[in-house]
């Protein structure tokens, strides 16, 4: 029997207060942390708990944090890893580079 966390995309909500979006599964939270420099946004961590790995938690964090970048002109950077290499796969992220 498998969960609904496991069937569909994740919640993800976005805290401007706390510089991340975040999504809670099964009372565990993966978020992605940036900070705002004038027109770009520093993606610097993905943090996804084990326990959540595997199920395309830290890629829906990274999709959901770039779309919002194309939805308000932003620039990114990607000091971390984990958004750069989402990027390099993603060709239609690029222009956000």
């Amino acid at each position: 029997m498998s969960t609904e966390s496991e069937q569909s995309e994740p919640t993800i909500t976005h805290r401007p207060e706390a510089q991340r979006f975040d999504t809670t599964i099964d009372g565990q939270t993966g978020y992605i942390s940036y900070q705002e420099r004038d027109n770009t946004l520093i993606y610097d961590h993905t943090i996804v708990p084990q326990s959540l790995g595997g199920r395309g938690v830290g890629s829906a964090l990274v999709k959901h944090a770039l779309d919002f970048a194309h939805e308000h002109n932003k620039k990114v950077i990607p000091q971390c890893s984990f958004v750069s290499a989402y990027i390099k796969k993603h060709p239609e992220y690029q222009d956000l580079l």
